[in-house]
C-alpha cells in the first residue's frame, strides 16, 4: 500500500480532488463555516497549503525545514500552524487559491523526487518519503471533507483510501499517545472493506482484538471526522471498543470531534 510510484500519483490525484471542491467558489463559499469551530473553507485550504508547503521543503530542503521544525516544536505545533494561517488569510481569495496549487504541486515534486529508499526530516522522526506522502493523504482527506461538508457535498471516495488506511493502522498509537495513555501491547487485526469491495487485513489473524468496517468510514473516524456512533465501523475486545473512542491518524491533541448525530449517514 505504500509503493512509492503509486502513492505519489494518487496524492496528486486527491489534490486535484480537493481542489475541485473550491476552484470555483466565490467570496461566500470561501467564507463558509466548516465543522472545524472557528475554521472556514479559507481556513481549510491555506492549512493544506501550509502542510504541502513543509512537506516540500522537508524534501527539497531539509536544513531548512529542521530549523523550521525546532522553533515551531519550541512553541507547540498547533500554534505553530495557527502562526502560519495569518500569512493566507490575509491574501485575497484568488491569491490562497493559486498558492494553495502551486504549493501542493512544488510539495508533490519535492517528495517525488527523493529516493524510496531514503528518509526525509519530519516533526518527531524521520520517514520514508512514501509514509510522508500517506500522511499528506491522510490531511487531504481530513481537511477536504471539512470543505465538503461546509458545501453539503459529498466526496467521491476510491481505494485511494488504502494509503490512509494502512497509514492508520501503522499509527495506531497516536491517539493514546495524544491523552497520556499507555498503548496495550496486543496487535489488533483490522479487516477494512475498500469502495471497490475488497478485503484489506492487518494484524494477526487470531487476534483477540478486531476492527472492521468499510474504509470511508475507518478514514473519517481515524480522521475524527464523524462520531464513532455514525459510521460502518465495529470492534471486537474491549481494547478494540475503547480504540475507537480514541482512534486520531494525527499527532498532537486530537480536538473535540464531532457529535453523534451531527450529519446524515
Amino acid at each position: 500500500m505504500t509503493d512509492f510510484r503509486y502513492v505519489i500519483r494518487d496524492l496528486t490525484t486527491e489534490g486535484e480532488q480537493v481542489d475541485a471542491l473550491v476552484s470555483d467558489l466565490d467570496d461566500a463559499g470561501w467564507a463558509l463555516p466548516t465543522p472545524a469551530a472557528g475554521w472556514s473553507v479559507k481556513h481549510q485550504i491555506a492549512h493544506l497549503s501550509f502542510i504541502f508547503k513543509i512537506a516540500g521543503l522537508s524534501a527539497a530542503e531539509p536544513r531548512k525545514f529542521a530549523e523550521l521544525a525546532k522553533s515551531s516544536m519550541a512553541r507547540g505545533f498547533d500554534a505553530a500552524v495557527n502562526a502560519a494561517l495569518d500569512d493566507y488569510l490575509g491574501d485575497p481569495n484568488e491569491v490562497v487559491l493559486n498558492r494553495w496549487r502551486a504549493e501542493r504541486d512544488a510539495g508533490i515534486k519535492a517528495l517525488a523526487a527523493v529516493p524510496a529508499d531514503q528518509v526525509v526530516p519530519w516533526l518527531v522522526n524521520p520517514l520514508p518519503p512514501a509514509i510522508l506522502a500517506c500522511a499528506g493523504m491522510m490531511e487531504l482527506f481530513a481537511h477536504g471533507q471539512d470543505v465538503a461538508d461546509a458545501l453539503g457535498v459529498r466526496p467521491e471516495r476510491t481505494d485511494r483510501l488504502a494509503y490512509l488506511v494502512g497509514f492508520a493502522v501503522r499509527v495506531r498509537d497516536f491517539g493514546y499517545e495524544a491523552r497520556g495513555l499507555t498503548p496495550p501491547e496486543q496487535e489488533f487485526r483490522f479487516e477494512i472493506t475498500s469502495p471497490s469491495g475488497q478485503l484489506w487485513t492487518f494484524g494477526p489473524e487470531d487476534s483477540m482484538q478486531r476492527i472492521s468496517g468499510s474504509a470511508e468510514d475507518f478514514c473519517l473516524l481515524v480522521t475524527r471526522r464523524r462520531h464513532r456512533d455514525d459510521l460502518d465501523v465495529r470492534a471486537e475486545g474491549a481494547l478494540a471498543d475503547h480504540w475507537l473512542d480514541i482512534a486520531q491518524a494525527y499527532r498532537g491533541p486530537a480536538g473535540e470531534g464531532r457529535k453523534p448525530g451531527q450529519f446524515d449517514r
